[in-house]
């Protein structure tokens, strides 16, 4: 079975015990799904929890929770400290897919215990749920515990016909295939601006440290895209003529020019908010994308009509996949349907999400945005909610 059969797309996931997510579902029904809500109400711990996921097949975890501040800063803390979480949990779905026989669904769960050193020992589970013939998926016992995934461990052949790497050989595409992005800096030192090895250039790294490679890659096998870039990018900075990507050695920096103007300009002429804009053009643009891609208000910077623009490159690049936004922004809502909605709030130190009833806004929504109804509060959630303590 080739790879491209084996991948699939995410369907659902399930975190608990993760910063604010005490026991919190992500429903992925739509191909984009923005998430809404006010600060602090746990948009971003949402994106983290998915970033998380997607160091395991690298066996990047320890490494990763060492950046964040350790294992047991990633443990939700409630209001009442008997309800503090000892352990994360996270669970995963792919969307069901249609056999001979009828419906079947892969999952995989990951469970993290602090270890020596704010380190995490990890546990996994394998699941594999034939609808037509039972009513609940095969859950395994955890596994052992140990520093990183099975998800790629040599010692565990992918094809020796058992049960659980069968699974296995559907989660793993899955969960390489989940990728978060963060283009916030944008200062002198910013990693797009930075040298780079002129062979690093088979994907955009999650910083854009490597963009000049990736640029001079499309425009030498994949003009299409590297002229859409090109495009793009004067969408938003008419100004912009094009750019100058010639290595010195084995390495490569971004440059470009202006419109009737000879000087090759570095790339921290560009303005921050511009900078950003060429970082998500490049990703979307890019003719192999990741198939689920997380993007934390992607939208800082941008003017309104950058921001249009970058909804439309979102649209075109989400077909056939999975892209998680966080926003909140009202020019942002205003780009998308209620559908495609999941509202983030805050209720005694915990997130909540849930996705609003279209049927209920039908209404409204023939005379106001959705941004305008974020906005007021009416749809519910564009306030923060006030706490009083612990939960009652």
């Amino acid at each position: 079975m080739s790879e491209e059969q084996r991948r699939g797309s995410l369907s659902q996931v399930h975190v608990k015990g993760f910063r604010s997510l005490r026991d919190t579902t992500l429903e992925l029904s739509s191909e984009v799904t923005v998430l809404a809500g006010a600060n602090g109400s746990g948009k971003s711990n949402v994106l983290r929890a998915l970033e998380l996921i997607g160091q395991l097949p690298a066996g990047n975890i320890q490494e990763t929770l060492l950046r964040w501040g350790g294992f047991s800063q990633q443990l939700h803390v409630a209001p009442r400290e008997i309800d503090n979480a000892d352990h994360i949990e996270i669970e995963l779905w792919e969307k069901p897919r249609e056999v001979i026989r009828g419906l079947v669904q892969n999952g995989y769960a990951v469970r993290l215990d602090e270890a020596a050193n704010d380190e995490s020992l990890l546990k996994e589970k394998f699941y594999y749920w034939d609808k037509a013939s039972h009513s609940e998926p095969f859950s395994p016992d955890w596994g052992r515990g140990r520093k990183e995934s099975r998800l790629t461990s040599p010692d565990l052949p992918f094809d020796d016909g058992t049960p659980e790497n069968r699974v296995r050989m559907y989660v793993r595409p899955l969960i390489e295939g989940l990728q978060a992005f963060h283009f916030d800096d944008t200062s002198l030192n910013a990693p797009p601006l930075t040298s780079t090895l002129v062979s690093d250039n088979v994907e955009l790294a999650d910083d854009a440290s490597n963009i000049a490679a990736i640029l001079l890659h499309l425009r030498e096998t994949e003009r299409d895209a590297y002229d859409s870039i090109v495009w793009a990018v004067r969408g938003v900075a008419p100004f912009f003529d094009d750019f100058v990507l010639r290595p010195i050695g084995d390495s490569i920096q971004l440059r470009w020019k202006q419109k009737g103007a000879r000087q090759v300009l570095p790339g921290n002429a560009l303005s921050s908010g511009t900078l950003r804009y060429l970082c998500l053009s490049v990703l979307l643009n890019q003719p192999e994308l990741p198939q689920t891609i997380v993007l934390d208000e992607p939208e800082l910077g941008l003017h309104p009509l950058a921001i249009s623009h970058f909804v439309e490159l979102l649209r075109s690049a989400a077909r056939g996949r999975s892209i998680v936004v966080a926003t909140q922004s009202v020019t942002m809502l205003n780009q998308f349907s209620i559908d495609e909605v999941v509202i983030a709030s805050r209720q005694a130190g915990a997130t909540e999400l849930h996705r609003p009833d279209a049927s209920e806004y039908e209404d409204w929504l023939e005379d106001y945005t959705l941004g305008q109804l974020w906005e007021t509060n009416v749809l519910y959630g564009g306030y923060p909610r006030f706490e009083s303590g612990a939960p009652q």
